[in-house]
């Protein structure tokens, strides 16, 4: 998919740079050409020029040698027509001799914005009169007749821009258009390779300039679909064997737990016999807790549990389990509070009950296990725009930062008090995030405002 992707970035960017020194070269060019035949003197400019420094002196007009000798080098000539006689009072030597000397109003109409005899001139007031300053044949352009509206000359910067990006536009689709061939194969390699990591068959078709790529991509799929079924196939035998070990567990298990109580109700029992009894009984259960913990999370892990969601109202659901902890007649010192404001009475989800009931009574059963010296439990839910948010924290001994990492990461993981020798198998948060994970919710394990351990729920809200 890489080299694929990187491929047709490749093919974008080259274009785009082409473009780019395309059109950079384009302005460069029209920038020498620009350069080439604008005036450094402009022709208007440089008729003022003359007319400032043309003087009346002693009954004649005069021009300084200077300039006469710049006009004589550019091969402009210069005439003043006279504005009650309209005939010629001043000329530079280097008059034409097909200039004419006299002229009409028609005349000086006419050529005042185009030539005389072919001559570009340009015109200026000296006094009353008329300066013309005419420059070489074919040396400058003039508009003889207003035959152009002035949005068209003010609009060709614009009009050339839009022209230019319609060639832009134009040779692209050539390009896309000559390699639509290309094109059309390389679209349902990318759909096969985006499709292999999907647990489906991929098929694409083996033609074209990439079907060496598309037999590659089919053969790739054809492994995986084969490594995905030995992996379902090895996942459900361990799932069964699970299930098997521990209904065969049970049974003996049972057993045990039996006729160790008919032990206790006998009579004559010594207190050391009595207390040997109950560490069978209190170590039995935990062994037939930890059988049901490990099913249940083999179930979950496997997608062998069974899911019923249906909208519920959250609050009540975690209001039932604080009302059956607290009917069960826990040990005093690990009191329950419920800390949900009076005004939410509901919050619904897309649920299932049981197993939401389940993950609360293992993140209450694990403030139990791990303070046992006592704690306050703390319930509360709420809600945000999205999600109904379940919090279950307590005042008890908490965990270091280092524990609340791993804790975050791997919440199976195996803890050992330091001063117990009871390891505790950590699958209660385990369970707790595989449940919410199937509700597509989180869970965070955070530092308690009260000082211990604090877990939050998110489950989406309908």
């Amino acid at each position: 998919m890489k080299s694929i992707l990187k491929l047709i970035r490749r093919f974008i960017i080259t274009l785009i740079l082409s473009f780019v020194l395309l059109l950079f070269l384009n302005i460069f060019l029209y920038g020498l050409w620009i350069l080439k035949y604008v005036s450094k003197n402009p022709p208007m400019n440089y008729t003022f020029k003359v007319a400032d420094m043309l003087k009346f002196e002693n009954g004649k007009y005069t021009l300084p040698d200077e300039m006469t000798a710049d006009l004589k080098k550019q091969n402009i000539w210069a005439i003043l027509i006279d504005n009650d006689s309209k005939k010629v009072i001043w000329q530079t030597d280097n008059l034409p001799d097909d200039i004419p000397k006299e002229y009409s109003i028609s005349d000086i109409a006419i050529f005042s914005h185009a030539y005389i005899k072919n001559y570009p001139v340009f015109t200026s007031k000296v006094e009353n009169n008329l300066l013309v300053l005419g420059y070489p044949k074919n040396s400058y352009w003039k508009y003889p007749v207003a035959n152009w509206k002035y949005g068209l000359v003010k609009n060709i910067p614009k009009f050339l821009l839009i022209l230019f990006c319609l060639n832009i536009i134009f040779v692209f689709l050539i390009y896309i258009i000559s390699n639509s061939k290309l094109l059309s194969s390389v679209n349902p390699i990318i759909k096969g390779i985006q499709n292999l990591p999907k647990d489906t068959p991929v098929h694409v078709k083996e033609k074209g300039v990439l079907s060496e790529l598309a037999k590659s991509i089919n053969k790739t799929s054809e492994i995986l679909q084969n490594q995905r079924e030995q992996l379902r196939n090895k996942d459900t035998a361990r799932a069964n064997w699970i299930a098997g070990v521990s209904h065969d567990i049970r049974t003996p298990l049972s057993m045990i737990m039996g006729y160790t109580s008919q032990l206790k109700t006998s009579l004559n029992l010594s207190d050391e016999t009595d207390k040997k009894l109950s560490v069978i009984l209190k170590q039995s259960e935990r062994i037939k807790n930890l059988i049901n913990d490990l099913n249940l999370a083999s179930k979950l892990e496997y997608n062998m549990q069974p899911f019923e969601q249906k909208k519920e109202n959250v609050v009540a659901v975690v209001r039932q389990v604080v009302v059956d902890f607290l009917n069960m007649d826990i040990d005093e010192k690990f009191p329950i509070e419920w800390k949900t404001k009076n005004e939410l009475v509901s919050c619904f989800a897309n649920i299932d009950s049981n197993l939401i009931k389940r993950a609360l009574a293992n993140l209450i059963q694990n403030s139990i296990n791990h303070n046992e010296n006592g704690c306050t439990i703390y319930i509360s839910v709420k809600e945000d725009e999205k999600n109904c948010i379940i919090c279950v924290e307590d005042n008890g001994t908490g965990v270091s930062d280092k524990e609340l990492e791993k804790l975050n990461n791997a919440p199976h993981y195996m803890v050992c008090d330091k001063n117990t020798t009871e390891q505790r198998h950590g699958l209660g948060l385990l369970i707790v995030k595989q449940i919410i994970d199937v509700h597509n919710g989180k869970v965070m394990m955070k530092h308690s405002e009260y000082g211990g351990f604090k877990v939050v729920l998110e489950i989406p809200e309908i």
